[in-house]
């Protein structure tokens, strides 16, 4: 086993995700919150102990984990919300953080880039 050096911040929609969702997509109308958030969006950031270190890089990341999310559900990105904020950011998504990601994989780790 080896500890990675990162941190992770899992990301999970809230209501006003779906409201938006649903206004902007009228195909999306059968879809709910528990939809939405079953396969949560989990972010690697760098290592840090206090929480207020990674609300740090939250902020600062905030606009492109929001874009990233939005992209995910919609792509008409006319229809997506102009406020992309740390406040915006913090009424329509659910987030936790977490340390120390332990790599259980015999597999050397690997990126894919978008």
């Amino acid at each position: 086993m080896r500890v990675i050096n990162r941190s992770i911040l899992i990301v999970l929609p809230k209501q006003p995700f779906l409201d938006w969702l649903h206004r902007a997509d009228p195909t999306s109308v059968d879809l709910t919150l528990e939809d939405l958030r079953r396969e949560p969006a989990a972010y690697l950031l760098p290592p840090h102990d206090l929480k207020a270190d990674l609300e740090k890089h939250l902020k600062r990341l905030c606009k492109t984990i929001f874009e990233e999310q939005l992209d995910g559900w919609y792509r008409v990105k006319k229809l997506w919300p102009q406020d992309r904020s740390i406040l915006a950011f913090r009424e329509w998504f659910e987030y936790r953080f977490y340390g120390m990601p332990i790599d259980l994989s015999k597999e050397p780790l690997g990126w894919d880039d978008f």
